[in-house]
């Protein structure tokens, strides 16, 4: 439940992840492409500080560092417009949830935190709406986790967490209902990684190119009009790209037999669908915007402990 009353800021969760930005209510791709006269297509477009920005038609390069560029202040103003849409609203004060992998949070909490407020206001247009919007405070908090924090109680015993997105694959332990601070990795084994080689296999073996829009559909689905035969590369590349993430895990102590393994982020449907795995100790959260509304639920917590103070 958001504050939205004229004291209290609305909270809005966004999980900027390098495949798809993702809030409570809507995911788009979170690639920006920047232009300085208004473009031809404009079914996305922003348009702020006199320039023009075609927003979600295609996935975000990897950066380590996500205040390299203005791409995610972008994508952050797109993400905000499209909830105050849901709700009927073109203005708001706004206090930003989101967050960053578990292993990079402490050095770049700051940094990124001053990223998302460098602007206390933004007047922009997207999707020809014009929105005002200030922006009084942002919490950044530990990708992965926060998709589960509102259900903590579940993890009895040892727990292993792993959270597969685009870029990244972050591991932790939760024990005893307890997150393990000392117990959490981020690895650059994101189903991206999965999308490159698959796109190598193809050209090598047929010399051809895929539309990436082909292979995500095939390994969010398990199936594309495609012929047999490619459809056979990328089942078979899928496969592999998942017996990694096994065996990754099993580089930081995964044992199926003493554990349960819960997984988040888009990459799970990629176990789902291309993993051999006991399904009665793996638990898969299909809700590609848990960690979105993981965030909000944690600020809003961190609201309430302050008696509402920001």
């Amino acid at each position: 439940m958001n504050f939205t009353n004229n004291n209290q800021p609305m909270i809005i969760g966004i999980d900027h992840g390098y495949g798809n930005c993702k809030t409570r209510n809507c995911c788009f791709k979170s690639g920006v492409a920047a232009y300085d006269k208004e473009p031809t297509f404009k079914e996305n477009m922003l348009v702020y500080n006199n320039k023009y920005y075609v927003v979600g038609e295609e996935h975000k390069e990897f950066l380590s560092d996500k205040n390299e560029d203005d791409d995610y202040y972008i994508l952050t103003l797109a993400a905000i417009a499209r909830e105050l849409n849901i709700r009927h609203l073109t203005s708001a004060r706004v206090h930003i949830a989101a967050g960053l992998p578990l292993s990079w949070v402490r050095e770049q909490k700051d940094t990124f935190k001053e990223y998302l407020m460098k602007n206390e206001t933004a007047d922009f247009i997207f999707k020809n709406i014009s929105y005002h919007i200030e922006i009084v405070s942002v919490d950044i908090f530990p990708q992965g986790f926060s998709a589960v924090a509102d259900r903590l109680r579940e993890f009895k015993g040892v727990n292993m967490l792993a959270d597969i997105g685009n870029g990244t694959m972050n591991i932790m332990y939760i024990n005893e209902c307890r997150p393990n601070e000392n117990k959490c990795f981020t690895t650059k084994y994101g189903t991206n990684q999965c999308v490159l080689q698959i796109r190598e296999n193809i050209m090598r073996q047929f010399g051809t190119k895929v539309d990436d829009t082909v292979i995500e559909r095939f390994i969010i689905t398990g199936k594309a009009d495609i012929n047999e035969r490619y459809a056979k590369v990328i089942r078979d590349t899928a496969t592999e790209y998942v017996k990694g993430i096994f065996r990754i895990l099993r580089e930081h102590e995964y044992a199926p037999e003493l554990m349960r393994l819960y997984i988040v982020g888009g990459g799970g449907c990629m176990i789902r669908n291309f993993g051999s795995y006991d399904a009665s100790r793996v638990i898969i959260n299909t809700d590609i915007c848990a960690t979105a509304k993981g965030y909000e639920y944690l600020a809003e917590i961190k609201l309430r402990r302050n008696g509402g103070a920001v």
